[in-house]
C-alpha cells in the first residue's frame, strides 16, 4: 500500500560536531517548573504536582528566525533547557531516568499569551497559545556523552542586549530525572521525544525586529530574530 500523498519529512535537530541529526517524535513541555515563574503567573508552586502540555514536532525550528504569529498581539518569550531522549519506556525510575537522555539544547517556548489566557479562563486546552507554527526555536543538540547531565548553571535571555530572564538550572522544582520519571507514568516515552523543562521568571512580550539571545551554561547559545 502507498500513501495518498507524500508524507512530510520527520522533524530533526542538528547535533553539535556531527553530520547526524536527532529525529523528533514528540514534544512535551513542563508547566511552571521554576518557583519564581509560577509566582509571577499567580500560582503557588508548593501546591502543584508537575503538569505537562505538548507542542508539535514540526513546531521546532533551527532557522534563527521567529515569524510573529497571527491572531495575537501579546507573544511572550520563555527560555528553557531542552532534553532530548535517546531511550524511553514506561514507569522509569528517577534513578534510571538520566540514562534515557541523549543530549541537551537551548530552546524558546514562544507563547501567544493572550490566546493562552482566554483558554485558561474558559478551561480549554492551551494548543492555540503554545503549539503554533515555529513556536519552539531550538539550538543544536549537545550529546550528554560530551557534557554529562547539568543540574546547575546560568540560564538567561537577552532582548536587544537587555537581560530579561536570568535564573539557574538548580531552581527547577522538578529536576530533569524527576520530570522524565513522572512523565513516563503518563505516557510511553520513546527515542526522539523532547522535553522542554520550563522557564525562570521574567517572561514578557516580544516585538517584530527584536533580537533574542539565550544561553545555558555548559550547553550553548541560541540567537533568534523576530520577523
Amino acid at each position: 500500500m502507498s500513501p495518498v500523498f507524500t508524507p512530510a519529512a520527520m522533524p530533526a535537530l542538528p547535533v553539535r560536531g556531527s553530520t547526524e541529526t536527532f529525529p523528533v517524535r514528540r514534544v512535551y513541555c513542563v508547566g511552571r517548573n521554576y518557583a519564581d515563574h509560577a509566582i509571577e503567573m499567580g500560582h503557588d508552586p508548593n501546591k502543584e504536582e508537575p503538569f505537562f502540555f505538548q507542542k508539535n514536532p514540526d513546531n521546532l525550528t533551527t532557522s534563527g528566525t521567529f515569524p510573529y504569529p497571527g491572531k495575537s498581539n501579546d507573544v511572550h518569550h520563555e527560555i528553557e533547557l531542552v532534553v532530548c531522549l535517546g531511550k524511553g519506556g514506561e514507569d522509569i525510575s528517577v534513578e534510571d531516568a538520566l540514562s534515557c537522555v541523549y543530549g541537551y539544547a537551548v530552546g524558546l517556548d514562544m507563547t501567544r499569551r493572550d490566546l493562552q489566557g482566554v483558554a485558561k479562563k474558559l478551561g480549554r486546552p492551551w494548543e492555540v497559545g503554545k503549539a503554533f507554527e515555529e513556536s519552539a526555536p531550538v539550538s543544536e543538540v549537545v550529546p550528554a556523552s560530551e557534557i554529562g547531565h547539568p543540574d546547575s548553571g546560568a540560564i538567561w535571555l537577552k532582548i536587544n542586549g537587555e537581560t530579561r530572564q536570568n535564573g539557574d538550572l538548580n531552581q527547577m522544582i522538578w529536576k530533569v530525572a524527576e520530570s522524565i520519571s513522572y512523565l513516563s507514568g503518563l505516557f510511553r516515552l520513546a527515542p526522539g521525544d523532547v522535553i522542554m523543562t520550563g522557564t525562570p521568571a521574567g517572561v514578557g512580550a516580544v516585538q517584530r525586529g527584536d533580537v533574542l539571545e539565550g544561553h545555558i551554561d555548559g550547553i550553548g547559545d541560541l540567537k533568534v530574530t523576530v520577523a
